[in-house]
């Protein structure tokens, strides 16, 4: 379940290393830096079968509330069984949330005005269709994170043009797709091994790029624009990678081998920074005047933020201000006894704080 099992569409991977994504007691066997949703998902329940944990979930059960007792001293789970809407309670003296921090309902969608108007479909990547058939189709995806700089060189190949509008840039880094120096050492040291040296020199790595991002900005933030321009091309207008903020003030997006680049050199995708002024039958108008003509418009807008997987927590019957309340060390809340939640890196792969 989870993230891998809800998002499916095209060219969906991490956005961070797997070798630091992954679990530190289980290597990560395959040479993908960055590694594709299926192969992530088969990761994930190889070890879950492994280690027997999945005789110990309840499935089809959805969490309603969690209520503490201090005079039991116990908290109270109330679950919702899906197919049967039957609701189903259990007792803990402990209770520890690793439900994430989106709605896995509905993602982040703004008012876009005349949105209604399209007369072509308009998709949230986080509900993807079915085998949907793009081939041939004029695309425009609206955002410029994580999920668009993906979405753009995957469906690039098929459709018969990707443009990626955005508000403003984001900082777009090219890595490599595969990591030859764990690829070459499995050769001679056991898998294991090579996993835990891949892990502390990417963790190394991330520490080095995220530190110098903040004590020298300037100087990464021309390293970035070059690597892109190298990329790009001489002739390709920069503005739409310049962001007007330092690096890692926000988070940087990985590309594999430049795939976002090659689809932009190639004249496969283009980049649009303007602002909507509205959607009409036939595309998207911009505050410029520039009418951008579309048969599908993907709203890669983001995820809709939400605690405990929507569950209401409840202390002695009542509900507790989580906004107000002190967090320590990202793991358990003020006044809020017997609870912990797992929240990983922002900057980092989340992997390694859940550890």
């Amino acid at each position: 379940g989870g993230t891998w099992e809800l998002f499916r569409y095209p060219g969906i991977r991490s956005d961070s290393d797997m070798f630091t994504l992954g679990y530190n007691f289980r290597p990560w066997t395959d040479t993908k830096m960055l590694a594709d949703g299926p192969s992530i998902r088969k990761y994930i329940e190889e070890t879950a079968e492994q280690h027997q944990v999945v005789d110990k979930i309840h499935f089809g059960l959805k969490v309603l509330s969690e209520e503490w007792s201090s005079e039991s001293n116990r908290w109270t789970v109330t679950a919702q069984n899906e197919e049967t809407g039957e609701e189903e309670t259990f007792t803990a003296g402990f209770v520890l949330n690793c439900t994430g921090y989106y709605n896995y309902d509905a993602g982040h969608t703004p008012k876009i005005p005349g949105i209604t108007r399209f007369g072509g479909d308009v998709i949230h990547p986080q509900h993807w269709p079915e085998n949907y058939d793009y081939s041939g189709k004029r695309v425009v995806v609206i955002g410029s994170g994580a999920t668009a700089v993906t979405l753009v060189p995957a469906m690039a190949d098929n459709a018969s043009h990707v443009t990626m509008l955005q508000r403003s840039p984001s900082y777009v880094a090219s890595v490599p797709e595969q990591d030859l120096i764990s690829k070459n050492l499995r050769r001679v040291l056991p898998e294991m091994v090579v996993y835990r040296m891949a892990r502390a020199r990417n963790v190394l790595l991330q520490r080095s790029v995220f530190q110098l991002s903040i004590r020298k900005p300037k100087a990464i933030r021309r390293l970035l624009l070059a690597a892109a321009r190298k990329q790009l091309g001489p002739d390709f207008d920069m503005k739409h990678f310049q962001p007007h903020y330092n690096p890692w003030e926000e988070r940087l997006c990985a590309v594999p081998k430049g795939d976002l680049f090659r689809v932009l050199r190639e004249g496969k995708a283009s980049v649009v920074t303007d602002h909507i002024a509205s959607v009409t039958k036939t595309g998207i108008k911009l505050k410029s005047g520039e009418l951008l003509p579309a048969d599908i418009i993907v709203t890669a807008t983001g995820l809709d933020l939400q605690m405990f997987g929507g569950a209401s927590i409840r202390v002695d019957g009542k509900e507790p201000s989580i906004s107000d309340t002190m967090m320590y060390k990202g793991l358990m809340l003020e006044n809020i006894p017997n609870m912990a939640f797992v929240f990983g890196y922002t900057n980092a792969s989340w992997t390694l704080k859940a550890d």
